[in-house]
């Protein structure tokens, strides 16, 4: 067999180097029009982690942030829902996507645009990659502040996608419950994120006591201090406590976020807690900018 006779490789081009794809050039220039990358998930499922996701991208919005969400949870979405979009599907052309609008500053993805509901989503591992490698390559993000990502409970296929497509870049806010069965599935999450190569920007406990309607008290129903015990143990900053409000569990049901009706009550003002590091590091970069212009 001759040199040129090379049957495994196109055009017998062995040895030569292939440039980027179009599809990775599509990803490159997606990524490099967003400033921060924020991926929000949990070892456990049942912490209110997809709640908890679209609360900050609501906020990011309201502090005058542009802001994508995109959900990354195959098989069960549920951002379509809390934000009151699970009747919307996106605007599609031959090769692209237009996320769904939410407000003028919030722009929405999901899988459960794209599905009937209920419909089960019988998938592995490379058919979901290739999709959320889509949903960052193919939808047109534009110019964005952040990218908040939902992705499922655990470390498997889709985390590991999202942060390998965004890069070591990519910050993780790793969500967890008060109680001990939960904490310790949520170490694993950091621990995943170290291997990857991803900071951790800190842990969130959710349902940190429950708040009375009637009169206001707030009851450690769940325990009490283990998203903030982890974080001193994994060496990450603690983000700050959620309580558990019956208006949170309404509001998602409905189909609205509870900062837009309810920002001064005491979820509200936790929610705005644990986004100011965020709304930190926009402003520092915002400063840098400004100060390479002058």
């Amino acid at each position: 067999m001759s040199d040129s006779d090379c049957s495994g490789c196109d055009g017998g081009s062995c040895g030569t180097p292939q440039g980027p794809s179009e599809q990775d050039q599509k990803l490159a220039k997606t990524v490099n029009r967003i400033r921060h990358k924020v991926v929000v998930m949990s070892g456990k499922g049942g912490v209110g982690k997809s709640t908890v996701a679209a609360n900050m991208a609501v906020a990011l919005s309201q502090a005058g942030y542009k802001v994508g969400l995109l959900d990354v949870d195959v098989h069960g979405p549920s951002i379509p829902r809390i934000l009151s979009l699970d009747e919307v599907q996106p605007h599609i052309e031959q090769d692209c996507m237009e996320p769904v609008p939410w407000s003028k500053n919030l722009s929405v993805m999901s899988l459960g645009f794209l599905i009937p509901r209920g419909e089960a989503v019988i998938w592995r591992g490379p058919i979901k990659g290739s999709l959320i490698r889509q949903f960052l390559s193919d939808v047109l993000w534009g110019e964005l502040d952040f990218l908040v990502v939902d992705c499922p409970p655990g470390t498997g296929d889709e985390p590991m996608t999202v942060l390998d497509l965004l890069g070591p870049g990519a910050y993780a806010v790793v969500v967890t419950t008060p109680q001990n069965v939960a904490v310790d599935d949520v170490r694993r999450s950091i621990t995943f994120c170290r291997q990857m190569g991803n900071p951790v920007l800190g842990v969130v406990e959710n349902m940190a006591g429950f708040v009375c309607r009637n009169c206001g008290q707030v009851e450690h129903i769940f325990n009490q201090g283990g998203g903030e015990r982890l974080s001193t143990e994994m060496g990450v900053p603690f983000l700050g406590s959620i309580p558990l409000d019956p208006e949170v569990v309404r509001s998602a049901d409905e189909g609205y976020p509870l900062l837009k009706v309810a920002p001064d009550g005491i979820t509200g003002k936790a929610i705005s807690t644990v986004i100011d590091p965020l709304k930190r590091m926009a402003e520092q970069d915002k400063a840098k900018t400004e100060q390479d212009k002058a």
